[in-house]
């Protein structure tokens, strides 16, 4: 038998260093029995993989077995050989040009979506809570624990995965601060080439352009891209969207908050997944007075739901998930909900006819 005595263990009936002595024989015969030194003639001690329980379980790949043997450094120089990338389009994954960013790069396989992000070292599932590095992701994909997922992406070691093509070329050179660049781009007007690309390929009314313009929330992008401002609860940009002709993104360094129309003190409060969206959704409701219209701008920041959850506070507020009618659009819907439900608020759904709000207002 054995108690603790303050910080240190000691036997029974033992003192000093005759106890210590015990300790640590029986420390050591512990040891020796977890890496599987000690072997019985009926193989109890026998290490994991090789034991009788195990056998008869199915073989493991080559690579699985060399997994078994790698040590720390060998895991850590793995991650960095093999990224998110290569073991997706390995197991058949297919790149969503038109939905991926070069800082977020969608991957769809029939109803499934993961987005790879930090370079190809990091991953999220957008319709669940899964994230992770590339060894979580092969367990994502089907591996049978660590071992197993290890073997998957030793396996794919080598493979190059083909890079999308980008629309909108690379520009590499310093990145300014979030309110240097806003204030230095231009302001919206008609005739301007995002007032163009707003009225003449996404439909936005003129009326619904110059009151975002008069908000200060709206800017000239490159190319004819437009920006829309996402701002915290004190108005402050703290990022935005970048939408055009053939490129979509968010501001590097940004932070993705809430793109919002209207004022804030409002009691109805429609939560939209795009500020294209938003202003489309807006359009179709003409603009009603007693609605904020907000944009997550396609993601689920941590900044992003805190924002959410301070409108969902206010007194005799409906909030009203108004994402796409898609699998994604009903997950955020299912987060909406349960905010109202914490925040003890009125919720409502609402659902566009085609995929999206801008699709429903182009076809009106």
């Amino acid at each position: 038998m054995s108690r603790v005595t303050g910080c240190r263990w000691r036997l029974a009936g033992c003192k000093g260093s005759f106890a210590a002595l015990v300790i640590r024989r029986l420390m050591a015969y512990q040891r020796a029995l977890a890496s599987g030194r000690l072997r019985g003639r009926s193989g109890m001690f026998r290490k994991l993989g090789t034991s009788e329980t195990n056998r008869g379980k199915g073989r493991t790949s080559p690579a699985a077995a060399r997994c078994k043997k790698m040590d720390k450094r060998e895991i850590e120089g793995l991650r960095e050989k093999v990224g998110c990338a290569a073991l997706l389009e390995k197991e058949g994954w297919k790149v969503d040009i038109k939905e991926s960013t070069r800082r977020a790069i969608k991957y769809r396989r029939d109803s499934r979506i993961v987005i790879v992000i930090h370079d190809g070292r990091g991953w999220f599932d957008p319709l669940s809570t899964a994230k992770g590095d590339v060894f979580s992701l092969a367990e994502h994909l089907g591996a049978g624990g660590f071992t197993d997922a290890c073997g998957r992406v030793a396996d794919v070691v080598g493979f190059i995965p083909s890079a999308p093509v980008w629309q909108r070329p690379a520009k590499p050179k310093a990145i300014g601060s979030i309110a240097v660049r806003w204030r230095h781009r231009f302001v919206p007007r008609p005739g301007s080439p995002t007032w163009r690309y707003l009225t003449d390929e996404r439909h936005i009314p003129d009326p619904i352009i110059a009151g975002i313009v008069a908000h200060g929330r709206l800017r000239e992008g490159p190319h004819g891209s437009m920006w829309a401002a996402h701002t915290d609860s004190s108005d402050t940009v703290t990022g935005w969207e970048e939408r055009g002709p053939s490129w979509r993104g968010f501001a590097t360094g940004g932070a993705k908050e809430l793109f919002r129309l209207g004022a804030s003190d409002c009691a109805r409060v429609c939560v939209t997944e795009a500020a294209v969206d938003a202003m489309s959704l807006a359009a179709l409701e003409e603009l009603r007075d007693d609605t904020l219209y907000v944009s997550t701008g396609g993601g689920w920041a941590p900044a992003t739901e805190d924002a959410i959850r301070a409108l969902a506070r206010r007194a005799n507020v409906l909030l009203v998930a108004a994402t796409d009618n898609n699998r994604q659009g009903e997950v955020y819907a299912g987060r909406i909900l349960c905010i109202a439900e914490q925040a003890g608020s009125r919720f409502a759904r609402s659902r566009p006819r085609a995929d999206d709000w801008n699709e429903d207002l182009s076809a009106a």
